[in-house]
């Protein structure tokens, strides 16, 4: 480790976390709708189908058991997401834009408590929205789960 500047001791900066940050290649918001829509048609939509009508009895029944439906919906999305993230780092749509989920401190591939706790957090993000829109405020484009599980989405090309 190379020896630190009195300066920057003392203004308790760190000067290897700045080159750190600004070498990343952080994913735009663009990027990640078109991930995010790319994957609701590739895994959320087959989900859909099965409990719409393998698990109810269609869309009659879904309607009336709305909390169930949802739930028998999500959970084996989060659980997808996290298994396919844990694997490789992406999603079928993260694969298709060439983008990836690290860790924002080892810079390496999340655990699979975190990645769970940031597809958990999603969803809950997404229900409000605000944790959404603020990936259009921000320069590295997190959203709230990204803040939240300390995990960044990059460019891989």
């Amino acid at each position: 480790m190379p020896k630190q500047r009195f300066r920057a001791v003392k203004q308790n900066r760190n000067p290897q976390k700045r080159t750190t940050d600004s070498t990343l290649n952080y994913a735009t918001a663009g990027l990640k709708i078109k991930a995010f829509l790319t994957d609701a048609f590739m895994l959320l939509m087959p989900i859909m189908y099965i409990v719409f009508y393998l698990v109810m009895d269609g869309r009659e029944d879904f309607a009336a058991h709305k909390v169930l439906g949802w739930t028998s919906i999500l959970i084996p999305l989060v659980l997808l997401q996290s298994a396919l993230m844990y694997v490789s780092g992406q999603t079928p749509g993260y694969r298709a834009y060439h983008i990836t989920l690290i860790d924002k401190k080892t810079l390496s591939k999340p655990s699979l408590p975190v990645i769970l706790f940031r597809n958990m957090a999603a969803i809950l993000s997404f229900a409000t929205l605000v944790g959404w829109i603020l990936m259009f405020w921000r320069k590295d484009s997190k959203t709230l789960h990204d803040l939240l599980s300390k995990t960044t989405v990059i460019q891989t090309r």
